[in-house]
Protein backbone atom coordinates (compact mmCIF):
# COMPACT_ATOMS: atom_id res chain seq x y z
CA UNK A 1 0.00 0.00 0.00
CA UNK A 2 2.68 2.44 0.59
CA UNK A 3 4.35 1.85 -2.58
CA UNK A 4 1.13 2.30 -4.26
CA UNK A 5 0.62 5.53 -2.74
CA UNK A 6 4.09 6.77 -3.54
CA UNK A 7 3.63 6.22 -7.07
CA UNK A 8 0.58 7.83 -6.86
CA UNK A 9 1.61 10.91 -5.15
CA UNK A 10 4.76 10.59 -7.73
CA UNK A 11 2.49 10.41 -10.75
CA UNK A 12 0.53 12.97 -9.80
CA UNK A 13 2.70 15.48 -10.84
CA UNK A 14 2.84 17.36 -13.79
CA UNK A 15 5.61 19.61 -13.76
CA UNK A 16 5.71 22.85 -16.16
CA UNK A 17 7.31 26.54 -16.28
CA UNK A 18 7.58 27.69 -13.15
CA UNK A 19 5.40 30.40 -11.17
CA UNK A 20 7.04 33.28 -9.64
CA UNK A 21 5.73 35.89 -7.41
CA UNK A 22 7.17 39.32 -6.82
CA UNK A 23 9.92 39.09 -4.15
CA UNK A 24 8.49 39.72 -0.32
CA UNK A 25 9.55 43.31 0.57
CA UNK A 26 6.77 44.57 3.35
CA UNK A 27 3.62 44.14 4.89
CA UNK A 28 1.08 43.46 4.11
CA UNK A 29 1.98 42.22 0.18
CA UNK A 30 2.81 44.62 -2.65
CA UNK A 31 2.28 44.52 -6.23
CA UNK A 32 5.07 44.79 -8.13
CA UNK A 33 6.17 45.67 -12.25
CA UNK A 34 6.26 42.93 -14.19
CA UNK A 35 9.82 44.59 -15.69
CA UNK A 36 10.96 42.95 -12.90
CA UNK A 37 10.82 39.75 -13.91
CA UNK A 38 12.48 40.35 -17.05
CA UNK A 39 15.26 37.44 -16.29
CA UNK A 40 12.96 34.83 -15.40
CA UNK A 41 10.22 35.75 -18.67
CA UNK A 42 13.36 35.16 -20.45
CA UNK A 43 13.93 31.97 -18.58
CA UNK A 44 10.67 30.98 -19.59
CA UNK A 45 8.75 31.37 -16.40
CA UNK A 46 5.45 32.57 -15.84
CA UNK A 47 4.74 35.38 -13.19
CA UNK A 48 1.63 36.20 -11.16
CA UNK A 49 1.14 39.51 -8.40
CA UNK A 50 0.29 37.77 -5.42
CA UNK A 51 0.80 34.24 -3.77
CA UNK A 52 -2.74 33.38 -3.93
CA UNK A 53 -2.73 33.44 -7.10
CA UNK A 54 0.37 31.71 -7.84
CA UNK A 55 -1.22 29.16 -5.66
CA UNK A 56 -4.16 29.12 -7.94
CA UNK A 57 -1.97 28.20 -11.22
CA UNK A 58 0.45 25.83 -9.25
CA UNK A 59 0.31 22.40 -7.96
CA UNK A 60 3.75 22.68 -6.99
CA UNK A 61 4.55 25.78 -4.65
CA UNK A 62 8.17 26.66 -3.40
CA UNK A 63 9.20 29.87 -0.93
CA UNK A 64 12.45 30.98 0.25
CA UNK A 65 11.33 33.93 2.04
CA UNK A 66 14.21 35.86 5.49
CA UNK A 67 12.09 35.38 8.25
CA UNK A 68 9.27 33.76 10.24
CA UNK A 69 7.02 36.47 10.33
CA UNK A 70 7.60 37.02 6.07
CA UNK A 71 6.27 33.24 6.00
CA UNK A 72 3.31 33.76 7.71
CA UNK A 73 2.29 36.99 5.95
CA UNK A 74 3.21 34.58 2.81
CA UNK A 75 0.72 32.07 4.13
CA UNK A 76 -1.64 33.20 6.14
CA UNK A 77 -2.19 37.01 4.91
CA UNK A 78 -4.41 38.62 3.39
CA UNK A 79 -3.28 37.62 -0.46
CA UNK A 80 -0.93 34.77 1.19
CA UNK A 81 -1.51 30.81 -0.43
CA UNK A 82 -3.73 29.75 1.56
CA UNK A 83 -6.25 32.54 1.01
CA UNK A 84 -9.10 30.23 -0.38
CA UNK A 85 -9.29 28.83 3.20
CA UNK A 86 -10.41 25.09 3.30
CA UNK A 87 -10.23 24.67 -0.25
CA UNK A 88 -6.61 24.54 -1.97
CA UNK A 89 -4.73 23.79 -5.52
CA UNK A 90 -1.66 23.26 -4.76
CA UNK A 91 -0.94 19.43 -3.87
CA UNK A 92 2.77 20.16 -2.15
CA UNK A 93 3.87 23.19 -0.40
CA UNK A 94 7.52 23.50 0.03
CA UNK A 95 8.61 26.11 2.19
CA UNK A 96 12.78 26.48 1.92
CA UNK A 97 13.38 29.53 4.40
CA UNK A 98 15.14 29.10 7.13
CA UNK A 99 12.68 29.71 10.72
CA UNK A 100 12.05 28.86 13.71
CA UNK A 101 10.69 25.40 14.04
CA UNK A 102 7.41 26.51 15.47
CA UNK A 103 6.09 28.47 12.64
CA UNK A 104 6.84 25.84 10.24
CA UNK A 105 4.79 23.51 12.31
CA UNK A 106 1.98 25.98 12.55
CA UNK A 107 1.70 26.26 9.04
CA UNK A 108 1.94 22.70 8.00
CA UNK A 109 -0.95 22.12 10.69
CA UNK A 110 -2.88 24.90 8.39
CA UNK A 111 -2.48 23.17 5.46
CA UNK A 112 -2.73 19.34 6.65
CA UNK A 113 -6.12 21.28 7.53
CA UNK A 114 -7.43 21.97 3.94
CA UNK A 115 -8.79 19.78 1.31
CA UNK A 116 -7.50 20.02 -2.34
CA UNK A 117 -9.77 21.68 -4.83
CA UNK A 118 -9.01 18.80 -7.73
CA UNK A 119 -8.67 15.48 -5.89
CA UNK A 120 -6.46 13.15 -8.09
CA UNK A 121 -5.38 9.42 -7.48
CA UNK A 122 -4.58 9.22 -3.45
CA UNK A 123 -3.89 12.84 -3.13
CA UNK A 124 -6.99 14.00 -1.05
CA UNK A 125 -5.24 16.60 1.16
CA UNK A 126 -2.59 18.77 0.34
CA UNK A 127 1.16 17.96 2.05
CA UNK A 128 3.40 20.80 3.58
CA UNK A 129 7.31 20.58 3.89
CA UNK A 130 9.65 22.30 5.53
CA UNK A 131 12.90 22.40 2.84
CA UNK A 132 15.63 25.05 4.48
CA UNK A 133 18.96 24.70 2.31
CA UNK A 134 22.50 24.53 3.23
CA UNK A 135 25.40 25.62 0.91
CA UNK A 136 25.25 29.30 0.60
CA UNK A 137 25.74 30.89 -2.31
CA UNK A 138 28.13 28.89 -3.95
CA UNK A 139 26.18 26.15 -3.49
CA UNK A 140 23.34 27.88 -4.94
CA UNK A 141 25.22 28.52 -7.95
CA UNK A 142 26.55 25.13 -8.84
CA UNK A 143 23.36 23.39 -7.90
CA UNK A 144 24.91 21.59 -4.95
CA UNK A 145 22.60 22.51 -2.13
CA UNK A 146 21.63 20.05 0.43
CA UNK A 147 18.03 19.89 1.52
CA UNK A 148 17.05 19.05 5.04
CA UNK A 149 12.91 17.99 4.99
CA UNK A 150 10.41 18.05 7.59
CA UNK A 151 6.80 16.55 7.39
CA UNK A 152 5.09 13.63 5.44
CA UNK A 153 7.57 10.88 4.63
CA UNK A 154 5.66 10.05 1.36
CA UNK A 155 5.42 14.07 0.33
CA UNK A 156 8.97 13.84 1.05
CA UNK A 157 9.81 11.04 -1.34
CA UNK A 158 7.44 12.37 -4.04
CA UNK A 159 9.17 15.61 -3.85
CA UNK A 160 12.54 14.28 -4.18
CA UNK A 161 12.90 15.00 -7.71
CA UNK A 162 12.40 18.24 -7.43
CA UNK A 163 15.17 19.07 -4.48
CA UNK A 164 17.61 16.80 -6.68
CA UNK A 165 16.58 19.61 -9.66
CA UNK A 166 18.12 22.17 -7.17
CA UNK A 167 20.42 20.16 -5.33
CA UNK A 168 22.62 17.60 -5.05
CA UNK A 169 21.55 16.18 -1.98
CA UNK A 170 18.51 15.81 0.28
CA UNK A 171 18.01 14.67 3.85
CA UNK A 172 14.65 12.99 5.41
CA UNK A 173 14.53 15.00 9.19
CA UNK A 174 11.35 13.33 10.19
CA UNK A 175 8.09 15.20 11.04
CA UNK A 176 6.78 18.94 10.63
CA UNK A 177 9.67 21.45 11.65
CA UNK A 178 12.05 19.23 11.45
CA UNK A 179 14.05 20.38 8.89
CA UNK A 180 13.89 23.77 10.08
CA UNK A 181 15.04 22.37 13.35
CA UNK A 182 17.99 21.02 11.45
CA UNK A 183 18.88 23.97 9.68
CA UNK A 184 19.28 26.18 12.98
CA UNK A 185 21.17 23.51 14.37
CA UNK A 186 23.49 23.34 11.42
CA UNK A 187 24.31 27.07 11.40
CA UNK A 188 24.94 27.13 14.94
CA UNK A 189 27.97 24.61 14.79
CA UNK A 190 28.74 26.53 11.44
CA UNK A 191 28.80 29.91 13.33
CA UNK A 192 30.69 27.73 16.57
CA UNK A 193 33.41 26.06 14.45
CA UNK A 194 33.92 29.73 12.21
CA UNK A 195 34.68 31.52 14.97
CA UNK A 196 36.50 28.16 16.50
CA UNK A 197 38.78 28.72 13.12
CA UNK A 198 38.96 31.93 13.02
CA UNK A 199 40.28 32.39 16.81
CA UNK A 200 43.05 29.84 16.41
CA UNK A 201 44.34 31.13 13.31
CA UNK A 202 44.83 34.86 14.29
CA UNK A 203 46.83 33.34 17.37
CA UNK A 204 48.97 31.68 15.51
CA UNK A 205 49.23 34.67 13.38
CA UNK A 206 50.61 36.49 16.83
CA UNK A 207 52.56 33.45 17.78
CA UNK A 208 54.59 33.76 14.24
CA UNK A 209 52.59 31.20 12.38
CA UNK A 210 51.78 31.90 8.53
CA UNK A 211 47.45 31.13 8.14
CA UNK A 212 49.32 28.71 5.18
CA UNK A 213 50.51 26.46 7.63
CA UNK A 214 48.74 26.32 10.23
CA UNK A 215 45.86 26.02 7.44
CA UNK A 216 47.60 22.87 6.21
CA UNK A 217 48.05 21.60 9.67
CA UNK A 218 44.94 21.63 10.33
CA UNK A 219 43.62 20.22 7.51
CA UNK A 220 45.98 17.34 7.40
CA UNK A 221 45.29 16.67 11.84
CA UNK A 222 42.47 16.40 14.16
CA UNK A 223 41.69 19.88 13.52
CA UNK A 224 40.08 19.60 10.22
CA UNK A 225 36.21 20.97 9.34
CA UNK A 226 34.61 22.69 6.96
CA UNK A 227 35.45 26.08 8.01
CA UNK A 228 39.05 25.55 7.22
CA UNK A 229 39.37 23.58 4.33
CA UNK A 230 36.28 24.81 2.23
CA UNK A 231 35.58 28.23 3.69
CA UNK A 232 38.41 29.15 4.85
CA UNK A 233 38.06 32.88 6.26
CA UNK A 234 41.51 34.38 5.64
CA UNK A 235 42.20 36.41 2.65
CA UNK A 236 44.77 34.98 0.35
CA UNK A 237 44.65 31.74 1.29
CA UNK A 238 42.02 29.92 -0.27
CA UNK A 239 40.62 30.95 -4.09
CA UNK A 240 36.27 31.09 -4.99
CA UNK A 241 35.69 31.60 -0.92
CA UNK A 242 33.82 35.23 0.02
CA UNK A 243 37.27 35.69 2.20
CA UNK A 244 39.05 36.10 -1.42
CA UNK A 245 36.15 38.56 -2.60
CA UNK A 246 37.12 40.86 0.76
CA UNK A 247 34.25 38.93 2.48
CA UNK A 248 31.94 39.73 -0.56
CA UNK A 249 29.04 37.18 -1.94
CA UNK A 250 28.61 34.70 0.54
CA UNK A 251 26.23 34.40 3.83
CA UNK A 252 26.02 37.71 5.42
CA UNK A 253 26.54 38.10 8.95
CA UNK A 254 23.17 39.77 9.90
CA UNK A 255 21.59 36.09 8.24
CA UNK A 256 23.85 34.13 10.58
CA UNK A 257 22.61 36.67 13.33
CA UNK A 258 19.62 36.05 12.92
CA UNK A 259 20.15 32.19 12.47
CA UNK A 260 22.08 32.41 15.64
CA UNK A 261 18.71 34.28 17.67
CA UNK A 262 16.14 31.87 16.26
CA UNK A 263 18.74 29.20 17.46
CA UNK A 264 18.81 31.16 21.13
CA UNK A 265 15.26 31.05 21.04
CA UNK A 266 14.51 27.95 20.45
CA UNK A 267 16.57 26.45 22.83
CA UNK A 268 14.82 28.94 25.39
CA UNK A 269 11.55 27.41 24.54
CA UNK A 270 12.47 24.01 25.74
CA UNK A 271 14.57 24.95 28.36
CA UNK A 272 18.23 24.15 26.86
CA UNK A 273 21.16 25.95 28.14
CA UNK A 274 23.50 26.50 24.82
CA UNK A 275 26.27 29.01 26.19
CA UNK A 276 28.26 28.74 22.42
CA UNK A 277 24.97 29.87 21.17
CA UNK A 278 24.87 33.16 23.33
CA UNK A 279 29.07 33.28 22.75
CA UNK A 280 28.58 33.55 19.23
CA UNK A 281 25.26 35.39 19.55
CA UNK A 282 27.53 38.09 21.61
CA UNK A 283 30.01 38.55 18.31
CA UNK A 284 27.62 37.96 15.84
CA UNK A 285 24.48 39.41 16.24
CA UNK A 286 23.11 43.19 15.98
CA UNK A 287 22.97 45.17 18.62
CA UNK A 288 19.16 46.70 17.76
CA UNK A 289 17.87 43.12 17.96
CA UNK A 290 19.27 42.52 20.88
CA UNK A 291 18.45 45.62 22.65
CA UNK A 292 14.91 44.63 22.02
CA UNK A 293 14.45 40.97 23.63
CA UNK A 294 17.11 41.91 26.48
CA UNK A 295 17.74 38.21 26.64
CA UNK A 296 21.35 37.86 26.08
CA UNK A 297 24.33 40.51 27.08
CA UNK A 298 25.89 42.51 24.30
CA UNK A 299 29.68 42.25 24.97
CA UNK A 300 30.82 42.36 21.01
CA UNK A 301 28.90 43.61 18.66
CA UNK A 302 31.26 44.87 15.74
CA UNK A 303 30.35 43.01 12.59
CA UNK A 304 26.69 44.76 12.77
CA UNK A 305 27.24 47.85 13.92
CA UNK A 306 30.69 48.81 12.33
CA UNK A 307 28.88 48.51 8.77
CA UNK A 308 29.92 44.86 8.49
CA UNK A 309 26.56 43.29 8.37
CA UNK A 310 25.53 42.69 4.41
CA UNK A 311 29.75 41.07 4.45
CA UNK A 312 30.15 37.59 4.52
CA UNK A 313 29.99 35.80 8.75
CA UNK A 314 33.58 34.38 7.77
CA UNK A 315 34.63 37.94 8.53
CA UNK A 316 34.56 37.86 11.84
CA UNK A 317 38.74 36.74 11.35
CA UNK A 318 39.28 40.01 10.24
CA UNK A 319 36.80 42.19 12.27
CA UNK A 320 36.63 40.55 15.88
CA UNK A 321 39.70 38.80 15.54
CA UNK A 322 41.74 41.57 13.97
CA UNK A 323 43.41 38.57 12.16
CA UNK A 324 46.05 39.89 8.92
CA UNK A 325 45.39 38.62 5.16
CA UNK A 326 47.82 35.97 4.17
CA UNK A 327 50.30 38.40 1.54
Amino acid sequence: MAMTRFRALVSSFNFKSPLIFPPFQSSPIRRFSSSQFETFFDMGALTKETPSEVAEASDVVITMLPSSSHVLDVYNGPNGLLKGGNFLRPRLLIDSSTIDPQTSRKISASVSNCTLKDKKDLWENPFMLDAPVSGGVLAAEAGTLTFMVGGSEYAYLAAKPIFLAMGKNTIYCGGAGNGSAAKLCNNLAMAVSMLGVSEALSLGQSLGITASTLTKIFNSSSARCWSSDAYNPVPGVMEGVPSSRNYGGGFAAKLMAKDLNLAAASAKDIGRECPLTSKAQEICSDQPFLSRVKTFPIRYTKLCEDGHESEDFSGVFRHYYSGKDEV
